[in-house]
């Protein structure tokens, strides 16, 4: 068991995903292999098809959405290759590290130094900073609980995002095809317009049925995983913070926090 003056932070990197990265580019240099393979990687680029299939699908998810939505959504993208590794035993184990101090010396004795060690992890740092202060449990309990709410409801927008513009992307590529056909029938006496027109028909359905099921729905799933693994953490801290509140004994704590880790993740504090 760790002493009170031996209290720290929980270990965090910056780690980077490589899943996400390799999934990616794994699928498309599949795709383009098989291009490449079949003589005619030409062929299938395409300007218009382009052009019609995503930005028709951004345009149509900004009206589905805010645009602070669809901004933050691309601006959070970086998650899913860059991520900040928190193993949830780790945060369990300084929950009753933290508990155990306050237990033996006392909330107020967080104050100063022993605080600071957590103000990189920002859900954390308020919790403790609210005992500090002496706020009532009850507004503890709520405030934290707005918070995980609004922390999960985020990512949760971020996600929904992408899952809409999978939705929408084969939708547009249909609306690609039939302008190609239109103007393929269009011109059936000129020869030299049949080729392009065919092409924007069938490339554009191939464009929004590669984009929705190789990038936004694989990305909308690693946000949603994400955002699984971030609510525990801080469900964690929640725990820890308001067993902290009520003065329970740490022994407790450790109950209540093998209650929500994963079974190979259960904590043996007290042992």
């Amino acid at each position: 068991m760790a002493e009170p003056a031996e209290l720290t932070a929980t270990p965090r990197r910056t780690l980077f995903d490589g899943a996400t990265v390799f999934g990616l580019l794994g699928g498309l240099v599949l795709v383009v292999a098989a291009i490449i393979l079949g003589g005619s990687a030409g062929a299938f680029l395409n300007g218009p098809g382009l052009l019609i299939v995503f930005g028709g699908t951004i345009a149509v998810t900004c009206m589905s959405f805010t645009l602070s939505d669809v901004l933050h959504t691309f601006g959070g993208l970086s998650s899913t290759v860059l991520y900040r590794e928190r193993d949830p035993q780790d945060v369990a184990y300084t929950m009753l590290e933290l508990a155990d101090f306050c237990r033996r010396q006392g909330v107020l004795k967080l104050q100063g130094e022993p605080l600071q060690k957590f103000v990189r992890e920002p859900f954390l740092y308020k919790a403790l900073s609210m005992l500090v202060e002496s706020l009532p449990e009850k507004d503890i309990t709520d405030i934290l609980a707005e918070d995980l709410n609004a922390g999960a409801a985020r990512i949760q927008r971020s996600a929904n995002v992408l899952r809409k513009a999978a939705e929408i992307a084969p939708a547009i590529g249909l609306i690609g095809t039939l302008i190609g056909l239109v103007q393929m029938l269009g011109k059936l006496d000129n020869p030299n317009v049949i080729g392009p027109a065919m092409a924007v028909a069938l490339l554009a359905t191939f464009y929004g049925v590669l984009s929705a099921n190789m990038i936004f729905n694989p990305l909308a799933s690693k946000l949603e995983r994400n955002a699984t693994e971030e609510h525990l953490i801080n469900y964690l801290y929640t725990l820890g913070t308001l067993a902290i509140a009520r003065k329970d004994n740490p022994r407790r704590l450790e109950m209540l926090l093998n209650s929500a880790l994963p079974p190979e993740r259960k904590v043996r504090f007290f042992e």
